[in-house]
């Protein structure tokens, strides 16, 4: 008798790729913002959720895969109005949604946040927590987080298009070139933002 096998638990080599390249952008930009925590939440249009994908940082260890509505919090907002966010005070910002964050164990004070968006279409959301006000460039931190997700976007775009959910079509076959390019792209923004390149 051959042995079941589960594939919920067996990924795809596109899927791997996508979740690195994922984890890399979280990495990079929380250690480019000297902060806390950052995180990539992918957009599922047909379930109207908000999918944490990659985390770095507070709560690395349990965020990924949970899924909110793509309505709610700052991440909502910037998820549907396709346009960053940055606020130094949570604690006065009427768009912040406490229980969801506490929900996620960590309430950050300061968060920035900028959409993932390919060919016009908002495929997500980076969202940096209590960045470090030293760890800011010259370039105003909008802007930064901004095209640091530009260029996040652009990578997913070479690597695959965004995951499939049930229901979605499947992800196309991806090569090594392609995901060598897809990590060559974030390893030049990262040189650059830290003024190396």
């Amino acid at each position: 008798m051959t042995p079941r096998t589960d594939v919920t638990l067996a990924l795809a080599p596109a899927d791997v790729a996508r979740r690195e390249l994922l984890q890399s952008v979280v990495d990079v930009a929380r250690a480019i913002f000297g902060a806390a925590a950052s995180s990539v939440c992918l957009l599922d249009e047909e379930a109207g959720e908000l999918v944490f994908q990659a985390v770095s940082g507070e709560g690395k260890e349990f965020l990924v895969g949970r899924r909110f509505p793509a309505g709610r919090g700052i991440a909502g907002w910037v998820a549907t109005s396709g346009e960053p966010m940055v606020v130094d005070d949570l604690s006065h910002d009427t768009a912040f949604d406490r229980s969801l964050a506490e929900s996620t164990r960590y309430v950050p004070d300061a968060l920035m946040a900028a959409p993932l968006i390919s060919d016009s279409r908002v495929l997500g959301v980076l969202e940096v927590l209590d960045p470090s006000p030293q760890a800011r460039s010259q370039l105003g931190e909008l802007d930064l987080l901004a095209m640091f997700a530009r260029q996040a976007a652009a990578a997913l775009r070479v690597v695959s298009r965004p995951p499939a959910f049930p229901g979605a079509p499947a992800a196309g076959p991806l090569d090594d070139e392609r995901r060598e390019d897809a990590l060559q792209l974030l390893g030049s923004l990262e040189r650059l933002l830290r003024g190396t390149g």
